[in-house]
This record gives structure tokens, sequence and C-alpha cells, in this order.
């Protein structure tokens, strides 16, 4: 079977409009030449490109995906705010939570990006191919039920996992968000369930500043089925495999999902402007075997990954590209042009004793 990827051009025009960085224009906040927020398109469009370029995306099944439904929506999101998300849509955009602005159409792009992750996560339940990739824009793993923010309008995951329980395609699912920041609102969507394991490895205390600790661990029928792994600044590529090997593969056997589901993001990497780890090309591609890996030997390799952070526009793309050739088996590469230069800026002995520190802790914490 083939790996899916889910793009779509119309996912591109989102624009959050004039901002300078985080910060809205306006008043003391001078307007940037080439203004706006990181959340940009350029990093996923290059990507898509870089594909196209080494002629990777011929070995893909390379497709679109309907957009999430108002039904899709309103099992995750409350009416009121899908409400006023709609009307301020069709009447020019504007910010309804926290630096999650959006423009003219804003609320059918972003019900695009969900279903985009929605179709890859049905894909795959359905056997229509091994594994899939989501090229989704808006990104969704910030996004509360009520509440936008941290650029994500819509909960892409959590409504493309709410749709196929519906479905009746599965009953135990797994997400893995290995976004420099914390996933909050996959968590809090599912922070009192016990058939969706959430698992968030993240820079600790980078966004948002008030979640993401260790000692989270869910409530109700859902305690046990969260986990934090908090990393402190500048931990890089050994770090990240021992913490997806100690930590996030024995929780993941332990709870034996029907599917596995990454959120994905790019920014835990070395030349991102929003994160302080040190993460390579290399390192997402050896993060996507381990957990390529655990879906083989927990639920038929069944493994969908869900694009969200990210902003360093050139170097993005060699990161998804070599996690596309690890999905795939494809042996068209794009050799990361920085990866001698980002050797030598990996943790020296003793810092990689003190990280190996705070996973052996946070081993004993959880396990």
């Amino acid at each position: 079977m083939t790996t899916g990827f889910f793009r779509d051009e119309k996912c591109f025009w989102h624009t959050g409009g004039n901002y300078a960085a985080r910060f809205p224009t306006g008043g003391l906040v001078q307007p940037m030449v080439a203004g706006g927020l990181p959340e940009t398109p350029e990093s996923k469009r290059r990507l898509k490109n870089l594909l196209d370029v080494t002629g990777i995306i011929h070995e893909l099944d390379a497709r679109s995906a309907p957009a999430a439904t108002d039904k899709d929506l309103a099992r995750v999101h409350t009416e009121d705010y899908l409400r006023k998300f709609r009307e301020m849509s069709q009447n020019g955009g504007g910010e309804i939570g926290l630096r999650a602005p959006f423009a003219q159409d804003g609320y059918d792009i972003a019900a695009l990006s969900a279903g985009l992750a929605k179709g890859a996560l049905q894909a795959v339940l359905k056997g229509e191919m091994q594994n899939a990739y989501s090229l989704s824009r808006p990104p969704g793993h910030h996004c509360l039920p009520d509440f936008p923010n941290g650029f994500c309008l819509l909960a892409n995951i959590a409504i493309a996992i709410e749709s196929a329980l519906a479905d009746g395609l599965c009953k135990r699912v797994a997400v893995v968000d290995w976004d420099v920041h914390h996933g909050n609102g996959t968590e809090a969507i599912f922070y009192d369930r016990a058939d969706v394991l959430t698992i968030s490895v993240h820079q600790d205390r980078n966004y948002p500043l008030d979640t993401g600790a260790a000692t989270d661990r869910g409530e109700g029928a859902g305690e046990g089925f969260n986990m934090n792994i908090p990393l402190p600044a500048g931990a890089g590529h050994v770090t990240y495999l021992e913490a997806m090997e100690r930590l996030v593969t024995p929780a993941l056997r332990a709870f034996s999902p029907d599917v596995i589901i990454i959120a994905f993001g790019y920014d835990p990497a070395i030349d991102d402007p929003l994160g302080r780890m040190l993460c390579t090309a290399d390192t997402f591609r050896r993060m996507t075997a381990q957990m390529m890996a655990a879906a083989d030997e927990l639920c038929g390799g069944r493994l969908v990954l869900v694009h969200e952070g990210g902003y360093s526009e050139s170097y993005v793309p060699f990161c998804g590209h070599a996690v596309l050739e690890q999905m795939s088996g494809s042996n068209i590469t794009a050799p990361d042009p920085l990866a001698e230069a980002y050797v030598i800026r990996q943790p020296n002995a003793d810092m990689q004793a003190v990280f190996s520190k705070v996973i052996g802790d946070l081993e004993g914490q959880f396990f």
C-alpha cells in the first residue's frame, strides 16, 4: 500500500492580516516590510514544491479531501464559537481568540484544513493506504472548543478523531504531539477521556506558559491518559530520540491504540525562530521511524501525520522531505544542506547527561 499525502492549494491562502511577527501592527508597533505572522504559507508550500521538484510526489498518493462538515466541527467546538467564527469570516475576518487572526473566508479554509486531517485518518483506517501525511493549514493543536489561539482556528486532529469514532472506524486513538509548543488544545478536548491517549513532547514553558506540566495526567475517566514531556531548552537530537524510546513508546504499548496520530510540528528544528531546540531533519526522520515501528507492532502500521507548526521557511521542506522518504520507503532524497553544520551545535557530553537525567526523572514519575 502507498503513503498518502493530503494537501490543497486553498490552505496556503489563509492569512492573518497585518502583524509584525506576533504583534498586531498599529500604535507603536511598526509594520514590517515583509509583515505577517510567523505562521505563513511558505514553509508548507515550499515543502510541497520540494516534493514536486525531487519527484517523490509521484510515489505518493497525493490528493485533497472535502472540508470538514458542520456536524464534524460541532462534535468538538461550541455552537457559539462556530457561529461567531463563521459570521466574522463572511465579513472580512478578525480575531476571536489569542494570536489566531483570520481574513475573509477563514472559516472555510480552516474547515478544509480539518478536512484534510479527517481524510487522511479515514483513508488509513479504511485500508486505502498504509500511512498518510496531512499538510493542514491553519494548524490546530492549540485550539480549544471555544477559544482559538496560537495560530490555530479549529482543532484539526480532534475533529478527525471524533469523526472516525462516530463512524465506528476505530475505538482507541493515540496522539503524539512533538511540536515545540505544548498541545494544550488537544489535551483539553480529551482530558477526561480514556479512549484517546494524548502525549505532548515540547519545550518547557515555551507556549502556552501555563500548561504542559508533567503532573497533568488527565482527570476522571481520563486520569492517566494524558502525558506531558516538557524538555529543557537546548535539548537536541539524542534527547528527543531518548524521550521517544523511554517514554512515548512504552506509553503507546500500554495503551494499545487502533491508530497513532502524530501532531507533527517542525519547530523543534535547530533553525526555527520560535523554538530553542536542536533537532535536525534526521531527528524527524528517526522519530518517524520509531513511530512507524510502534504502529507496526501495535496497530497494523496505521499511522497518520498532521502538520502543525514549523516556521523556518528554508529548513522545514528538507525536514518534511526526510519524513516522507521514511514513511514511503522512497529512495528519492533531498539531502539536508546544513547537516554537517548542525552536528557541531548539538549538546556536549555534560549537557547531554543533564538532559538524560530529565528523561530518567520523568520515566520514574510515569512508570
